[in-house]
């Protein structure tokens, strides 16, 4: 992880443990409740479901889950599972005026490893461990015991790194230490059953081997794929063909076997007592299976929403195959945690592209509606992205977030025309320099979030926006134009308002003489002479931030092409 991105991560870390404190105290628990419960924000329309199911909570807590495949390590994915789930716990708990809730982080690690992933050392070793459970294979890595061990280190310091209040469970814990066995043996007793629910939904050949229930192989360890028969389900004993040709009889419990994926999900509801868990729509069939299962084993299938899957800039899916997607890592490098978070936030059940031109946008978004947030009444403030993940884990104690206030002095899009303008010159400190025509007290002590940025501005610049510039010459009636703006700032002092600036240049667009249909002909003539790119900021706030007379020889440099 680079120190741009870990420093960035303390930034979300932060605003994710910020008090209550910040945000309306003032309003009462009753209002509070009230505005809840009337709430369109996605978050609200989870929870008011959920309520609806358990009003009053339930002895030890409402119990949210996520999953995790342990045969990778985290990824974006993984993260926005976590937070989504996260802003409806604690929007439940707004909801219902503070019923417990816990978050559980699951780790199916029991389950065999079917390929060896492209991205781990020692693949030779691996490929002859294939079939068994993750946690009963060495780690490629050689830090922990297992590859599963491994790897479920990685998810929690990724869970942690962004402050996230859980329970990490492990499926290997659950079934070896017994946790899992009554739940199993209720598998066992409905065996004909659940095979009723499975049979229709599988092609010929796997309706041949398929059974609810995987034995772990006494000779090999490996979880196999074979039918098996129940011979005394209240014991938890089965029979089935090992790998050698040998029949074997043996328990069932004690991490002995696995269950299949919807089944060991459906069994996993009803174990732990999961009331809420989303999932994203390419496992919609295996969510009614294994509803259907969970009923059949006398439980529930949770609440929950089925999200969209992210799409690359293409529109495509992604694919860990392809490498078409955007990493953490990626997102951490040119963006902020919580310009990630409010992506994540709107919109689940719509498709999102997820690439690193959304991020500019995402970051100016959040500050928007961050700095509206505190001047709005209660019902908009829960309608407000920023409400929810300034609450995303409410239970943790923290100081307030850095930054000035609860704005952004400058919008990191003005920060990349900045750095843009400022080519081969622009470093950490050049930018400083400049910001200190538009920011009081320009320095990185008393603006940490802004220096975030400041650091995120020139590495998105850097890959994304030198490598594109291209300032054309100015033609036409653009050329007066600029001769206007150039006589028009010679004669205003140094330190004119950014509003005053953009007056000046909206009132040189309006003038017949230079022959612009409209003030956004003039403003795309700006932003591809003077700053090289057809898409550009408030040329007031620009002028403002670059100073009078840098912008006035970014001006001479465009005429003299002319």
């Amino acid at each position: 992880m680079s120190g741009d991105a870990r420093a960035g991560a303390i930034v979300l870390a932060s605003l994710l443990r910020m008090p209550k404190s910040r945000l309306a105290m003032t309003i009462s628990q009753d209002a509070l409740i009230a505005a809840a419960q009337s709430s369109k924000a996605w978050p609200f329309q989870e929870a008011q479901r959920l309520a609806k199911r358990l009003p009053q909570g339930k002895p030890g807590g409402v119990l949210f889950e996520t999953g995790y495949g342990p045969s990778g390590l985290p990824h974006i994915g993984t993260f926005q599972e976590v937070l989504r789930t996260s802003l409806v716990r604690r929007a439940y708990e707004t909801l219902t005026g503070g019923a417990p809730t816990r978050l559980v982080a699951f780790s199916d690690d029991l389950d065999g490893l079917r390929k060896v992933p492209d991205n781990v050392p020692n693949q030779a070793m691996l490929a002859g461990h294939l079939g068994k459970p993750l946690s009963r294979i060495p780690d490629p890595f050689e830090k922990f015991e297992s590859f599963a061990a491994h790897n479920n280190a990685m998810l929690r310091d990724f869970l942690d790194r962004f402050g996230f209040e859980y329970e990490f469970v492990s499926s290997s814990d659950c079934y070896n230490s017994g946790r899992f066995d009554e739940a199993l043996k209720g598998v066992l007793a409905n065996f004909g059953a659940i095979m009723d629910i499975m049979l229709p939904t599988l092609g010929e050949e796997r309706r041949k081997t398929y059974s609810p229930v995987m034995p772990i192989s006494p000779t090999t360890g490996a979880v196999l794929q074979v039918p098996v028969e129940v011979v005394d389900a209240a014991r938890g004993i089965i029979r089935f063909t090992d790998e050698d040709g040998s029949v074997v009889e043996q328990s069932a419990l004690g991490g002995m076997a696995k269950c299949q994926w919807k089944v060991d999900w459906a069994m996993r509801w009803v174990a732990l007592g999961v009331d809420y868990e989303m999932y994203g729509k390419d496992l919609t069939d295996s969510g009614i299976q294994s509803g259907k299962i969970a009923r059949v084993l006398g439980g529930h299938k949770p609440e929950g929403l089925i999200y969209e899957l992210f799409l690359d800039a293409r529109g495509e899916k992604i694919s860990k195959s392809k490498g078409n997607g955007l990493s953490i890592e990626q997102w951490l490098e040119y963006g902020s945690e919580e310009s990630l978070g409010y992506y994540i936030f709107a919109n689940p059940k719509s498709a999102k592209q997820l690439h690193v031109g959304v991020i500019p946008k995402a970051i100016d978004d959040y500050w928007q509606f961050r700095a509206a947030l505190p001047g709005q009444d209660i019902d908009k403030q829960l309608g407000n992205p920023v409400w929810h993940l300034l609450r995303a884990n409410q239970h943790h104690e923290g100081a307030e977030a850095p930054g000035a206030g609860d704005t952004l002095p400058v919008p990191f899009s003005l920060l990349l025309n900045l750095v843009g303008v400022l080519g081969a010159g622009a470093t950490h400190e050049a930018v400083w320099s400049y910001l200190g025509n538009y920011v009081a007290d320009a320095d990185p002590a008393a603006h940490p979030a802004l220096d975030v940025l400041v650091m995120k501005a020139l590495a998105y610049n850097r890959h994304f926006v030198a490598p594109t510039l291209a300032k054309r010459a100015p033609v036409d009636g653009e050329v007066a134009a600029l001769w206007a703006l150039d006589a028009a700032l010679a004669g205003v002092p140094a330190d004119m308002s950014a509003e005053d600036l953009q007056t000046i240049v909206y009132e040189i667009g309006k003038q017949a003489e230079f022959g612009f249909e409209n003030l956004r002909d003039w403003f795309k003539a700006l932003y591809e002479t003077l700053l090289g790119s057809e898409q550009g900021p408030r040329m007031g706030s620009f002028i403002a931030l670059y100073g009078i007379a840098p912008t006035r020889q970014l001006i001479a440099e465009a005429l003299a092409k002319a």
